[in-house]
């Protein structure tokens, strides 16, 4: 929030003279009482005048004597969901006759600089009124106000006004409407605000949504981006049929608990690790669990069915953010009055999962959840409030002493990411796996939320739909579209389709231009950077598969300084999901092929794909960080054959809890890192953890030792971080200790997943240089 004015010809004289002035305020400013703050103002300081809603955001006239302090007040005391980005102010001609101050209707016309708030949660105040058996929105599932409830996922439109959200077919009662023209109440221009007598409705009563929990069926309930999936977490035999049933191989389910009271019996939790559980977002928080938690209080914390989150050190969890989920928690607590129960732990755990079968996008309609969840959920609760827009729950974790996105969905879509300098309106449509879009309007960027992996044709319409709501709720025509330079990524095909110039990224660039670019990095002003992109794959300049890189990168230009040891993948990408082939493929490059049989047979075809590697046959070489991982993977046995790509990574950095360095365990010659020492003195680790300490911890010796002489031979003393890889806590932790104890900064991905889901982050930068540079006149290459 900033709290700086600019004021042009205005009298800026001292003293009680009465002046006035047209003000614009730019940022997150609809939806959040801005209007209602900015009439509460004005009352308190007795100056007259009006404000609206507008394309570019909120706009006032405002007279009197007091108008430095109102100005001060209006960003200082701004509402909690706003986000104030610039204060414009002209003086205007002095009308004597005025009197009081109106919120006048909203005005039309194209969202310039405004934006949508994200979906918020339940509010304090609307907790009380919840759980107040006095107050007519008693146990209410849609009740908010102006400070909470959904904002982002109900709206079709700007401006943000009712008849513009999914409430327009919900008339206003008496009672409700007087709120809404009262100033002086917290539903005042409060757009989703409703109540039991005019708002939606919910199909089953909370008390039959949890017996059918308790007696344990699966449950899919309609919350604001979409639908959940909903089992008891301490019922093993629900949690096993719903990993069946949604296809789930062994992937982890999050979590949902009433308090952070309630998590911290089941996971370590330190005050920022509280603060994002607590925040207005509500992610899904990745947590390390305790080892004791079903031990720790039977009765009150038991302990939750061991298919969770199979192998892993962490757990993800969130808590309730919307009424829906409050009452679930009231219910099972036996309806107490008030709130104080809300902050006991609480004995119930949730499993809440995405209602998504089979990788396709989150179900939101009614009728589409009745025939997408037909054999998966064993009752349906919806209501009658449209979604307009999906959204899955962010994923957050904290990394190196701050937040970090795993994945960027509900509660934080659309927030802008600022960048360094205004740029071209570009369309950047990422990649295949994870995919986002981002649109860049000014010195904004808006990174869309979390699409999916572009595999299916449910997913590529719901890209398609994104990119067409995104572009519209802003306002945006872009002037080129960027994208992967793979010529078979469905996203690279539907740029082609846009009709417009077109701007091929390279992979690994878009991946460290993402984190220059929330850095607000701006190369004119500092130059060239180096970055480290670490990941599973991106296609090369000429065709190849890299993914162990070091760059440097200044705006549209990018050139490979170096890049980890090319390993032969066997198999292609089925190597991805089976580490033994990668442990296979360094066997070879030991020169000890005669150890793959033995080893593996029980796998897969060892001898087989021993003769592919040997031969060169589909076996094309990576330098892929990702494929060192699973190699490392495949020797101390952690999943040989994993049931998703990067299952075996995530459960060798659980087994992680004090990084080694083996003695001699890299090798660098000419730019290129070779980690085979490494993967040699793996062969003879006492046991699996000791291995995936002694892999973290070198591999992060020896990146650090990899990347300083360039650093140096450029004069830089910061470096960029990114790709997949730096998701893993152990190596992103290490790494930034390790650079700054060489007085080297390390950037770290925040705003963006350091995963392919911030890749659209990293090609609208850098299609934008190159535009800059250069006059768009056709396809670019």
């Amino acid at each position: 929030m900033t709290s700086g004015v600019v004021e042009r010809g205005a009298d800026q004289a001292a003293g009680p003279t009465v002046r006035r002035l047209r003000i614009r305020v730019r940022g997150r400013v609809q939806g959040v009482g801005f209007r209602p703050h900015a009439h509460a103002l004005a009352g308190r300081f007795g100056l007259t005048g009006w404000v609206l809603n507008d394309g570019g955001g909120v706009l006032l006239e405002i007279q009197g004597a007091a108008i430095a302090a109102f100005l001060d007040a209006l960003t200082a005391e701004a509402p909690p969901l706003a986000r104030v980005d610039a204060v414009e102010a002209v003086s205007r001609p002095v009308r004597p006759d005025e009197e009081g101050f109106a919120i006048r209707r909203s005005e039309a016309g194209s969202a310039v600089t405004t934006g949508v708030a994200p979906d918020a949660a339940v509010c304090p105040a609307c907790l009380s009124e919840l759980f107040d058996p006095a107050d007519r929105r008693y146990r209410y599932p849609f009740l908010n106000c102006t400070h909470c409830g959904p904002r982002f996922t109900i709206t079709r439109r700007l401006p943000y006004d009712r008849p513009q959200t999914a409430m327009a077919g919900f008339p206003l009662c008496p009672a409700c409407a007087a709120e809404y023209a009262d100033p002086a109440d917290r539903r005042f221009h409060a757009q989703p605000t409703a109540c039991p007598d005019c708002g939606p409705r919910l199909s089953h009563p909370p008390e039959a949504i949890l017996a059918a929990l308790a007696a344990g069926r699966i449950v899919a309930i309609k919350g604001l981006g979409g639908f959940h999936l909903v089992c008891d977490a301490t019922d093993a035999g629900a949690v096993e049929r719903l990993r069946r049933v949604k296809q789930r191989n062994g992937k982890p389910f999050a979590l949902m608990v009433a308090n952070a009271a309630s998590a911290a019996r089941l996971v370590h939790l330190d005050a920022g690790e509280r603060a994002l559980l607590e925040g207005a977002a509500r992610p899904i928080t990745l947590l390390r669990r305790r080892d004791d938690a079903p031990e720790l209080a039977p009765g009150i914390a038991p302990g939750i069915a061991p298919d969770i989150a199979p192998g892993l050190a962490w757990l993800g969890v969130m808590l309730p953010y919307t009424p829906i989920h409050w009452l679930l928690f009231h219910e099972a607590a036996g309806r107490p009055a008030g709130t104080g129960w809300a902050r006991e732990p609480q004995p119930l755990v949730l499993v809440m999962t995405s209602a998504n079968p089979g990788g396709e996008p989150l179900a939101i309609g009614n009728e589409e959840a009745r025939a997408r969840l037909a054999g998966i959920a064993d009752l349906i609760v919806d209501h009658d409030r449209d979604i307009v827009v999906r959204a899955d729950d962010s994923v957050v974790r904290r990394l190196a002493g701050a937040p970090a996105f795993l994945r960027r969905g509900r509660g934080h879509v659309p927030e802008p990411i600022r960048l360094a300098r205004a740029v071209p309106p570009v369309l950047a449509v990422g990649g295949h796996l994870k995919n986002t879009v981002c649109v860049t309007r000014g010195d904004e960027a808006f990174l869309s939320q979390h699409i999916g992996d572009l595999d299916n044709p449910a997913t590529l319409d719901f890209l398609e739909e994104t990119v067409a709501h995104l572009l519209h709720v802003l306002g945006v025509e872009p002037v080129a579209v960027a994208h992967d330079r793979h010529p078979d990524f469905h996203s690279t095909r539907f740029a082609g389709r846009m009709g417009l110039p077109t701007v091929a990224v390279q992979h690994h660039h878009a991946h460290v231009a993402a984190v220059l670019a929330e850095h607000r990095i701006d190369p004119r002003d500092e130059g060239p950077a180096v970055g480290l992109a670490l990941d599973g794959f991106g296609l090369g300049p000429g065709g190849e598969s890299w993914g162990g890189e070091m760059l440097l990168v200044e705006g549209a230009s990018c050139r490979r300084l170096g890049h980890l040891a090319p390993l032969a993948q066997p198999g292609g990408d089925l190597a991805a999901r089976q580490p033994w082939r990668m442990a296979a493929a360094v066997l070879v490059r030991m020169g000890r092929a005669g150890e793959i049989v033995p080893r593996f047979a029980a796998h897969g075809p060892a001898e087989g794909v021993r003769r592919m590697i040997e031969g060169g046959i589909n076996a094309p070489p990576t330098s892929s960080c990702g494929r060192w991982f699973d190699a490392a993977c495949g020797i101390l046995g952690v999943r040989p054959v994993a049931g998703f790509e990067g299952e075996a990574p995530m459960i060798l950095e659980s087994l992680v809890r004090r990084p080694r360095v083996a003695d001699g365990g890299w090798r660098v010659a000419d730019g290129v890192l070779d980690l085979t020492p490494l993967l040699e003195r793996l062969l003879d680790a006492a046991d699996a953890a000791e291995g995936a300490e002694l892999f973290h911890g070198t591999l992060t010796a020896a990146l650090i030792d990899w990347s300083l002489p360039a650093l140096r031979e450029h004069g830089l003393r910061r470096i960029v971080l990114s790709g997949g890889c730096l998701m893993n806590g152990v190596l992103a932790e290490g790494l930034a200790a390790g650079f700054a104890a060489a007085g080297i900064e390390a950037l770290l991905p925040r705003q963006a997943p350091a995963n392919d889901g911030g890749l659209s982050l990293g090609q609208a930068w850098v299609a934008s240089a190159e535009i800059g540079a250069t006059e768009i006149g056709g396809a670019r290459e």
